[in-house]
């Protein structure tokens, strides 16, 4: 795939209507893998990406809102707006909204992040015009009913409930506190039982109101599909709903940026649960999702902690039975990022995975990785990538993400070209300025108090 900068402006098709401004992003063989973007008028943008071997289309719409968008007092707002768009709209009730998709045979959900929120749908392309249909109306014309707010307020906590139950997943937001703090990346994304409990409808509301304006939009999607009749039909939905003339000629928003710096290292974080195992993530800052030091950073979390013949893998499971489960990871926001590693195992052996986990990270740190781990992890990141793009929502996924994120779209080659050109020196750069940071640590578990007492000799 080639890479062009074309760009059309269509018609009108009515007298006095504005005209979109209509891009291809990235030129695809015989249409296919073609990806193209609209901007509309009022600042929402459209972006598509042509599979026509496949019978289906997900289709999602992006909002450039997510949890550290939020103050204290609106912890998990968010969260709780995503859910209540699918309560009712002007036109619809909620029976009538999951009804629409059941009836086709389609699949429809959402997920808030930090930095960002989506609404989805897969159906067959025959039933495109239905979902965008339905998940425009939801983003514009939602009415909040305040009988909603209350009962889906039970819903929330119980999700709220069910994440604490899990401490696998838990141990992830106690490793975000302990390394932002109490800011609005350290925060949980659900909001806690307080705050879930002190929002009113009012301010859900306005939060609503400020965040899901055409500008801060984006429609994705990926299939068997043709741009222009997508574009006009999320026009047509987005003009009924009068949400393009209220940012008539405004432009979009564009992606995150500034600077942030994150607590310093050395900080411990345990939470005493009676669990079966203790779960633990020892960790550092990371890089964000501009910084080109992205890309070693990856190639080196996969030889960590990426796969089985991963060195904590090696280490940690197969040579000494001490985890089920490890790896490695990384996170990238618009201004930091995080490294980490995790492990779960019996609350005896934490000492003993922690200190292999110091020994590992301090070595790659000093030596960096041999040529066989970094072939390997190049390998196993170019595939695993690829293979992670053979389906329509993974595609739909990546140009919504992308354009939100960085205003622009990489080719699939593009991004192979960026992982094979990593080299021996750029893994040992950034191997040697992030793995020499002092670490901090998270642990939920049942530790006895010697054990808790000596999690701190692990980030000395």
């Amino acid at each position: 795939m080639t890479r062009t900068s074309r760009t059309t402006a269509r018609p009108a098709s009515e007298a006095g209507r504005a005209v979109a401004r209509t891009t291809t992003l990235i030129k695809g063989e015989n249409g296919a893998g073609t990806v193209r973007k609209t901007v509309l008028p009022g600042g929402l943008r459209v972006i598509t990406e042509s599979v026509p071997t496949v019978r289906s289309v997900t289709l999602g719409i992006w909002a450039h809102v997510g949890s550290r968008d939020e103050t204290p007092a609106l912890g998990g707002a968010t969260h709780y707006l995503e859910h209540l768009l699918f309560k009712g709209t002007e036109r619809r009730s909620a029976l009538e909204i999951s009804a629409a998709l059941d009836a086709v045979g389609g699949e429809m959900n959402a997920f808030t992040s930090k930095e960002f929120t989506c609404y989805y749908a897969r159906v067959l392309d025959a039933d495109l015009p239905l979902a965008v249909d339905v998940l425009s109306d939801m983003l514009t014309s939602s009415v909040i009913d305040p009988a909603e707010v209350e009962s889906e307020r039970g819903v929330i906590l119980e999700e709220i409930a069910m994440t604490e139950d899990d401490a696998g997943d838990c141990v992830h937001d106690l490793f975000a506190h302990t390394m932002f703090g109490d800011t609005p990346l350290g925060r949980p994304v659900l909001g806690t039982v307080d705050t879930v409990n002190a929002l009113t409808r009012d301010q859900v509301t306005r939060f609503y109101k400020k965040h899901y304006d055409p500008t801060r939009l984006v429609v994705a999607a990926a299939g068997n599909l043709d741009h222009a009749q997508v574009v006009k039909r999320v026009r047509a939905a987005f003009e009924r709903a009068g949400a393009l003339a209220r940012t008539q000629g405004e432009q979009p928003v564009g992606p995150r940026s500034g600077s942030r710096s994150l607590r310093g290292g050395g900080r411990v974080d345990f939470v005493d649960r009676a669990t079966e195992q203790a779960h633990v993530v020892l960790g550092m800052p990371g890089v964000s999702r501009h910084d080109e030091r992205r890309w070693p950073l990856a190639v080196l979390s996969t030889a960590l902690g990426g796969g089985m013949s991963s060195r904590l893998f090696q280490e940690i499971r197969e040579k000494r039975g001490l985890a089920y489960s490890t790896y490695a990871y990384t996170s990238g926001y618009a201004d930091c990022g995080l490294f980490g590693v995790y492990a779960g195992c019996r609350p005896g052996q934490v000492s003993d995975v922690l200190k292999i986990c110091r020994d590992e990270l301090d070595q790659v740190a000093r030596d960096g990785l041999t040529d066989e781990e970094l072939r390997r992890a190049i390998g196993q990141l170019s595939g695993s990538t690829v293979l992670g793009l053979e389906d329509t929502g993974a595609l739909m996924h990546r140009l919504g993400k992308s354009e939100l994120c960085w205003g622009e779209q990489m080719s699939v080659d593009g991004m192979l070209a960026k992982i094979d050109a990593v080299t021996p020196d750029d893994v040992r750069e950034v191997a040697r300025e992030v793995l020499s940071r002092r670490p901090s640590l998270s642990v939920i578990g049942q530790l006895t108090d010697r054990q808790a007492a000596r999690l701190d000799e692990t980030v000395a």
